[in-house]
């Protein structure tokens, strides 16, 4: 680059660097959805479209940056896992955070009319921003990822109970928020079994536990690996050789990213699938 009188600019930028050997997590929100979701009509308490289209999006981003081992959502948000022991093409917070933030929502916008077909997006179109936090162990990777599903059930079954007493049961919003004030969990699936018939735990999986995606691996018996102590016994990234590096690489693109709604909290989840805290992809299932 050539050398001017104008570049002393560049000392104005600011380091912003991710630290070394810690799970990297990017969460995206939408910003203004409320605004957003309410403009388009979105049912409520939850719009499958809506949420199916945060899917698709969020796969398009781990099927292009293989880097991504895990990926979950609800609502309106989004939370990419980056594995300890990646080489990122970028360790710069700013930068990896504006590719993720970027290409979710440019597929959020592609995948519209297939989820909406009948409904043209028109300006201002959605967009999304985003943060980006280092998790040094295992167990703070998992504690942050339980928040988040634990975040999903408590918003759901408030919303749930919300919604029915103002659709089903004929309250305006303040006298729904009247009657929720104060309640626990039980009070909620009390009123909603009792008024209006609703089994919360019948309703759909993806509602209570929000989607997680992963590349589809064959899934292995628990207690026959300890990729939970190797990933925290490992002081610095595996140095791979290039055959190795291409190796993996052409495994993961292999690898089919599947969408879920499981019980990521509870330990057979990462038991049964030791790829997600090793970073080593797994054997690709047959095709039937």
């Amino acid at each position: 680059m050539a050398n001017s009188k104008f570049e002393y600019v560049r000392l104005f930028e600011q380091q912003d660097g991710l630290l070394p050997n810690t799970w990297i997590v990017v969460r995206i929100d939408g910003r203004g959805f409320t605004k957003f979701a309410t403009r388009y009509g979105f049912e409520k308490p939850n719009d499958k479209r809506a949420l199916d289209l945060m899917n698709a999006a969020a796969k398009m981003v781990m099927t292009e940056l293989s880097d991504i081992t895990i990926a979950y959502g609800s609502s309106d948000e989004f939370s990419f896992v980056f594995h300890k022991s990646c080489i990122l093409f970028e360790r710069r917070a700013s930068k990896l955070v504006s590719t993720i933030v970027s290409t979710f929502t440019a597929y959020y916008i592609h995948y519209w009319p297939t989820y909406f077909p009948d409904t043209l997006l028109t300006p201002p179109l959605p967009s999304f921003d985003g943060r980006a936090i280092c998790y040094p162990s295992v167990q703070n990777l998992r504690d942050y990822m339980s928040w988040r599903q634990v975040d999903c059930h408590i918003n759901n079954l408030y919303n749930t109970t919300f919604w029915s007493l103002i659709q089903l049961g004929g309250l305006d919003a303040k006298e729904a928020e009247k009657t929720l004030a104060g309640t626990l969990a039980a009070d909620k699936n009390e009123i909603l079994f009792s008024r209006f018939k609703i089994n919360y735990n019948n309703e759909p999986e993806m509602f209570k536990k929000g989607s997680v995606l992963f590349r589809d691996y064959e899934l292995v018996e628990p207690g026959t690996h300890n990729a939970a102590e190797e990933a925290e016994n490992l002081a610095i990234p595996v140095q791979q050789s290039k055959t190795q590096a291409e190796n993996d690489k052409k495994k993961r693109a292999k690898a089919r990213v599947t969408v879920e709604h499981l019980d990521i909290i509870k330990d057979d989840f990462w038991d049964r699938r030791p790829w997600l805290l090793s970073n080593k992809p797994g054997k690709v299932p047959k095709q039937t």
